[in-house]
């Protein structure tokens, strides 16, 4: 065996091994490394757009939130308001009544007042015609009388 033709038919054998690796391995190898790196870059914009959706998401969920807080401090200061303004309402109401009561009390007070003055009127004449009588026990014209006896009473 020579050394030199043992070289020569490794280098031979060498080359035939790259010359299939290089045509029917290698297609096979880059093409799957090329399918890997695509995946990956896909993965990494996925992640990329999925990342700056959260952010949006976030922002549009703070937004919502303070709209939310907005619209519910207005509904509170509304209904707030709206009592207020049913305690006024009321308070108004109560204000009238009384006012209406104390007003017929007045009017029944006057009237009562007309009568007893009325009333103690006549008995005062009544007891003066009586107290006359006795004091004079005589005939006591009560027509002739009649007229002095309105003008008294009318004067009391």
């Amino acid at each position: 065996m020579n050394i030199n033709m043992t070289l020569i038919g490794q280098s031979v054998t060498f080359g035939i091994f790259v010359w299939f690796c290089m045509k029917f391995i290698w297609p096979h190898i880059v093409g799957a490394l090329e399918s890997r790196r695509k995946q990956i870059a896909d993965g990494l914009a996925a992640a990329d757009r999925g990342k700056h959706e959260l952010e949006l998401a976030a922002r549009r969920a703070s937004e919502t939130l303070h709209d939310a807080k907005t619209k519910a401090s207005e509904i509170i200061a509304q209904a707030e308001k709206r009592a207020a303004q049913l305690i006024d309402e009321a308070k108004n109401a109560a204000k009238e009544e009384g006012d209406r009561m104390i007003h017929a009390a007045k009017a029944e007070i006057e009237q009562e007042t007309h009568r007893a003055r009325e009333a103690l009127r006549a008995d005062v004449a009544r007891l003066v015609v009586a107290g006359a009588e006795r004091v004079l026990r005589r005939e006591i014209d009560a027509d002739a009388h009649a007229q002095l006896l309105e003008t008294i009473r009318n004067e009391l």
